[in-house]
């Protein structure tokens, strides 16, 4: 599909051409990141170990490393995993800051449980590794249901692509009682706070080092890295790109969850107001 993108044409824009394939802009651009392939094999390593064990710190995984014969130290693992946008599971103070203009909301979500579809939806970005290079992916999710609403693929942390994750979202889903979100500037920045405040929408951050308050797209991440991710091993942005829409359909329309008795969450999603055994 990308084969089909024209950057020479003398009327229709790279952008235009895109949005006419459903092709992202991002995968398009898409670059390998220049990172050394030893520093890829690691983060592929540091990926799988974090999402087996998120709470092993820098210091267990350079451990671990070590223990695997890669001379690695502790400031290089905090290097990689902070690239790859990792926090280890429990609270300690400042370990990494927002912008400093940016507005950081209080956590809504204490004690709440979702009642219904459009109550709470969540999001989060995770690392996806590819051979030779990596992506970021950020998706959108209704808790009640465990739907994935939105996603997106991008090949730096920019925040343009969270932006058009979440419109895309509310056009297609209506909105939401309360978004979610961690601290990171992607979702404190006014373009992306704004588009939920013109619609009323309460907005919610996790406190800071507390990974686990927003703990349904955690789960997320690990099904998809362990179902999908690591059994695929991806080369390039665009087959991770066809891979990922393959398999979120699967996810969101035939994989029953067992926290939703056994219903998949499209029916979840869909039923509301239905009988139970409409799905």
């Amino acid at each position: 599909m990308r084969s089909l993108v024209d950057p020479g044409h003398p009327k229709i824009a790279v952008a235009r051409q895109c949005e006419l394939l459903g092709l992202p802009r991002s995968t398009y651009y898409y670059e390998p990141q220049g990172e050394t392939l030893e520093n890829l094999t690691l983060m592929r390593l540091i990926d799988e170990k974090y999402t087996e064990t998120p709470f092993f710190g820098s210091r267990r995984i350079t451990v671990w490393l070590r223990e695997l014969g890669h001379a690695v130290n502790r400031k290089r693992v905090q290097r990689l995993m902070r690239t790859m946008r990792l926090e280890v599971i429990y609270p300690k103070p400042d370990l990494s800051k927002s912008h400093p203009e940016h507005k950081v909301y209080p956590y809504l979500l204490r004690g709440v449980s979702p009642r219904q579809p459009n109550h709470v939806w969540a999001t989060d970005i995770t690392y996806i590794p590819l051979t030779g290079g990596f992506l970021y992916l950020v998706a959108i999710l209704d808790w009640y249901s465990r739907a994935v609403l939105a996603w997106e693929l991008s090949n730096s942390l920019e925040g343009s692509f969270c932006v058009a994750t979440l419109e895309r979202a509310l056009e297609r889903f209506g909105r939401p009682e309360i978004f979610n979100s961690d601290q990171g500037a992607q979702f404190t920045s006014p373009k992306f706070t704004s588009v939920l405040l013109d619609r009323d929408v309460k907005i919610s951050m996790d406190g800071r080092g507390r990974a686990l308050d927003n703990i349904y797209v955690e789960r997320l991440w690990r099904t998809v890295k362990y179902e999908d991710v690591y059994l695929k091993d991806y080369t390039t942005g665009l087959e991770t790109y066809r891979g990922l829409d393959s398999y979120f359909k699967f996810y969101n329309n035939e994989r029953p969850h067992q926290s939703l008795d056994y219903r998949t969450p499209a029916c979840v999603y869909h039923a509301s107001g239905t009988t139970r055994k409409a799905c």
